[in-house]
């Protein structure tokens, strides 16, 4: 099988590193190598750093109208449109997520993105404000510059136009560094925006690892800010290396979100909810329902139909629109989970079904969906996060005692309530310590609507109107309108 071969985009150009190092991208669900990239390193961060430098300060890009900019985005989105089943495709097999996920969720949900953020291009408005007589002030929202983006693997192009849109509507330009695990999509989709005639520098993509490119790219004087969706732990290592310079920075880390299930909820839909919180994705979302709370008068009636449910996903290739469970996106990511579920059960944690890899599935790092019961909220498996289809199981009494479960956690990016009592969903809204609380549904997004954490699991909030507030900046205007000349305290 011939393997198809990517370079840096840098400045409008396909270019090789200047190392002349290429590593592998492997297409998670046969284990075979999916594509050769081109590996960036310190001095092609650079490189494409000043030519993002350049793309903000001078040429087009700098002289655009923001209506002119909102139109050519608008065409890119239409191009996209034009190549989404393609872009889906290219993903499954980067990323190992099932087709119809890619085509039907993440492909559209992604276009929607540079659509919604295209119409806000021109309406990034400053306000007047109330001065006294003889002075007028005003503010001017201005694009901040040269943006860092880093992304992660689960969803690599979804979450890149997360950063992407809004950086481009705003009238800023872009660097962005893939997740080493899955390149190849985000460098089609670039393809796209080139064709389109989004002017060179404005957009360049250094592939690479975190400790070299991702480094470089977080530590560069000369980049403004850095977006960064990924792990608690590298996004520590993103804000330490972003203060070396003082430049801000918006984190979307980890999660542990807790999913509540009361007595009094709909169980056909909770378990149908709950299901989609937990093994969309294989498990592999920021915002899964890892923890589930049943409430004990309903405890085994709903577990009993939760797992008849379970028994029936299908697991294979993902470019099989039947699949609906695909592979995990890499070897490490599959030990990794085999290593937290021993340890869930070590610490006294019992398996209603799964707990081990999928065999059958194919020759890549399929892992069996997992129910793991008898957990309690202290267990390694209920406070840090798996990143894979396990699910914990945690019974409870009241609301007094779930929220206090709830919200033992250092996360709280998204939690999930389910209840047809409409005083209790608005006191656990109230309650619950999450960015984004989903009632009688869960995992949902939509482009118009913020997200983000509070606690370990970041800040700055993505998506939403409030999105263009983290790539612009507010410049304050002080203009005297007195005849007199300037007095000094009567001087």
């Amino acid at each position: 099988m011939t393997t198809t071969s990517y370079q840096l985009f840098i400045n409008g150009k396909w270019i090789d590193s200047v190392s002349g190092k290429t590593f592998d991208s492997y297409n998670p669900a046969t284990n075979e190598v999916n594509a050769s990239v081109s590996e960036a390193n310190g001095e092609d961060v650079d490189i494409a750093v000043k030519a993002a430098r350049k793309a903000f300060e001078s040429g087009p890009w700098a002289d655009m109208a923001p209506s002119d900019r909102g139109r050519l985005l608008n065409k890119v989105a239409q191009a996209l449109w034009e190549k989404a089943d393609f872009l889906a495709e290219v993903e499954s097999r980067d990323n190992g997520l099932p087709i119809n996920e890619t085509k039907f969720i993440a492909m559209p949900a992604m276009i929607d993105v540079l659509e919604f953020y295209a119409g806000l291009a021109n309406k990034v408005q400053g306000d007047t404000l109330a001065s006294p007589a003889g002075r007028l002030n005003y503010t001017l929202k201005e694009p901040i510059g040269v943006i860092g983006a880093i992304v992660p693997w689960n969803f690599p192009l979804m979450l890149t136009m997360w950063k992407l849109a809004p950086a481009l509507a705003a009238g800023n330009t872009i660097v962005i560094k893939p997740a080493e695990q899955t390149p190849v999509s985000i460098l089609e989709m670039v393809k796209i925006f080139h064709e389109v005639g989004i002017p060179d520098g404005v957009i360049n993509v250094v592939p690479g690892y975190g400790h070299t490119a991702g480094d470089a790219l977080s530590s560069h004087p000369d980049v403004d800010k850095i977006a960064f969706t990924g792990s608690t732990n590298t996004g520590r290592l993103i804000m330490q290396a972003a203060s070396k310079n003082i430049k801000p920075v918006s984190l979307e880390l980890g999660g542990k979100a807790p999913n509540i299930v009361f007595d009094d909820a709909n169980i056909e839909n909770a378990i149908n909810g709950s299901m989609f919180g937990i093994f969309f994705a294989q498990g592999q979302v920021c915002a899964s329902g890892t923890r589930l709370f049943v409430q004990d008068s309903i405890y085994d009636e709903f577990m009993e139909q939760f797992i008849e449910k379970v028994k029936t996903i299908r697991m294979g290739n993902p470019l099989e629109p039947t699949t609906q469970m695909g592979p995990q996106v890499s070897l490490k990511q599959l030990e990794s989970i085999e290593s937290y579920v021993a340890s869930g059960l070590e610490e006294g944690a019992s398996v209603l079904i799964g707990g081990e890899r999928n065999k059958t599935a194919g020759a890549g790092y399929f892992y069996s969906p997992t129910v793991l019961e008898n957990v309690t909220n202290d267990m390694k498996i209920a406070q840090e996060e798996i990143f894979g289809p396990v699910l914990s199981v945690i019974r409870f009494k009241d609301e007094a005692d779930v929220l206090q479960q709830a919200n033992d956690t250092i996360y709280g990016l998204s939690a999930g309530v389910w209840t047809e009592n409409l005083k209790r969903a608005h006191r656990m809204a109230q309650g619950l310590k999450a960015g984004t609380v989903y009632v009688n549904t869960f995992s949902m997004l939509d482009s118009t609507a913020s997200f983000g954490g509070t606690k370990q699991s970041g800040f700055g909030r993505e998506l939403g109107i409030q999105a263009m507030d983290m790539y612009t900046e507010t410049k304050s205007v002080w203009i005297d309108l007195n005849d007199e000349h300037f007095n000094w305290y009567g001087v």
